[in-house]
This record gives structure tokens, C-alpha cells and sequence, in this order.
């Protein structure tokens, strides 16, 4: 990749994406190759597969993700006692949104037909597909601090009556990240007070498990 879009994209973004350290050329320099004990993704090729067609949702894709990726990066270095899968946080941290090109959010180029809120258990079925259930389980499990059944019945949500709370460290990590990044605000790290308020409009719960995240993780 070349200092200049092809195509053409708002100025902001192409801004965002082409000066701040999170576009595509600097994501393969900044690939780990952390060892995993599962099979080894190559997360930029997955993306392509389904993202060629939409460079600018593609470019919007890669760089929140690779934000999500480097705040779960830097929980491992900092927590070896965790013992966490570095090599896959940084995998599944780049694909726990790939299912947004399903949806219909036009602020962020996606073009599909599901509501937004459907991305991550529409994400976690490609990836089943494609042969990663570890992965499909961070997908499905990473809105808010995460569903239950009870919650998607009581607010009428369009997703299978289930569980979709992380819970394996990685998980965990992954959905604390996820909250600090927007894929409006690109570039940008959202405060703890901020991350906080936004949650309590969804309930304690989810604010109580975001807090006992933060202790653990930071």
C-alpha cells in the first residue's frame, strides 16, 4: 500500500487512516506472530476475502481492530500471570467485527440488510465457516460486556434467545478493549468515565463487570 487511496473516501477518514498507525501496511508490520496453541489465521487475507468490494469499510474495519488489538496486546505484556494467548488476541482482536459488512449502518459503509446489532453473531457463523470456532466465539460474545437470554427476550433484540457472555480471559480482554474504541471516532480512545456512562444506560450489571475488568486488567 502507497501513501494514496485509490478511491475515494471522506477526507477524515483518509486522514485517520493514512496518518494515524493503523492502516493496512502498518498492521502487517505490526503483526506479532505470537505463538498459539490453535490454528493460525492469516486475519488480513480473511478480511479481504470479504472485504475487497468496500475499501472504505474495509479501511474503517482494519483500523478500529488493530486499535482493539493493540489495547489487548498490551494486557498481555503487562500480565504474564494471566497467562493469555497472545498470538490469539491479536487474531480474533481483528476479526471479532467482521461481520459488520452485513449489516445496515451507511455511516460506516455497510450496505447490508441485518441490523448492526446482528454483526457480531452474524460474524461468529463466517467464522464458523471458515473453520474457527475459537474466533466465532469472541464475535458473538463481545456487545456490551456481553448478552444473556434474559436481557435479548427483555428488550426484544433480533438475536437467538441464548448467552452470549465472554468467558475465557481472551474473551474478556477483547470486550473490555472494544469498548475504549468507536468506529465513528477513529483514532480516538474513549475515557473510563465515558465507556462507564455509556453502559448504564443498558443497566448496573454491565457496569459492574466493565469495573471488575478494569481492576483485573489494568
Amino acid at each position: 500500500m502507497t501513501g494514496f487511496l485509490l478511491y475515494p473516501v471522506e477526507p477524515i477518514l483518509y486522514l485517520l487512516c493514512h496518518y494515524a498507525p493503523c492502516y493496512e501496511e502498518n498492521i502487517k508490520k505490526k503483526h506479532y506472530f505470537c505463538t498459539s496453541k490453535f490454528m493460525k489465521m492469516d486475519f488480513l487475507a480473511l478480511i479481504d476475502k470479504y472485504y475487497a468490494d468496500n475499501p472504505p469499510l474495509k479501511e474503517i474495519l482494519l483500523c478500529h481492530s488493530r486499535q482493539v488489538a493493540d489495547r489487548c496486546m498490551k494486557i498481555a505484556r503487562i500480565h504474564p500471570e494471566l497467562n493469555l494467548d497472545a498470538g490469539f488476541l491479536e487474531e480474533a482482536a481483528m476479526v471479532h467485527d467482521i461481520g459488520i459488512f452485513m449489516t445496515d449502518a451507511d455511516d460506516i459503509h455497510c450496505h447490508g440488510e441485518a441490523p448492526y446489532l446482528c454483526h457480531g453473531y452474524l460474524g461468529a457463523e463466517l467464522m464458523r465457516r471458515e473453520g474457527y470456532e475459537r474466533h466465532a466465539r469472541v464475535c458473538e460474545r463481545h456487545t456490551g460486556t456481553g448478552l444473556t437470554a434474559e436481557n435479548i427476550a427483555e428488550r426484544n433484540l433480533p438475536l437467538p434467545h441464548r448467552d452470549f457472555l465472554p468467558e475465557t480471559l481472551e474473551e474478556q480482554v477483547i470486550c473490555y478493549a472494544d469498548k475504549y474504541f468507536s468506529k465513528t471516532h477513529l483514532g480516538e480512545e474513549k475515557s473510563y468515565e465515558k465507556v462507564v456512562a455509556s453502559l448504564q444506560k443498558y443497566g448496573e450489571q454491565g457496569v459492574i463487570t466493565f469495573r471488575k475488568w478494569r481492576e483485573l486488567f489494568e
